[in-house]
């Protein structure tokens, strides 16, 4: 992950990009932390509250919103 191919994307201003995370729900905290240590999310707000993966039992999910 790295910030400077996000910015090579080209994304018109009215497309959002989502990107998923899905795992046990201390590998989604620590993927949102690194998200937030690397600079892909400036804020843990960003992401959407974890919750349970409708399609996979025993993992949990967020989505960051770019």
């Amino acid at each position: 992950m790295s910030s400077e191919f996000n910015e090579l994307l080209p994304i018109a201003q009215d497309d959002r990009v989502q990107i998923w995370i899905i795992g046990t729900r201390d590998q989604v905290i620590f993927t949102m932390n690194e998200c937030y240590v690397r600079k892909l999310a400036t804020d843990r707000v960003q992401f959407t509250p974890i919750i349970p993966a409708p399609f996979a039992t025993g993992k949990y999910m967020t989505v960051l919103v770019r």
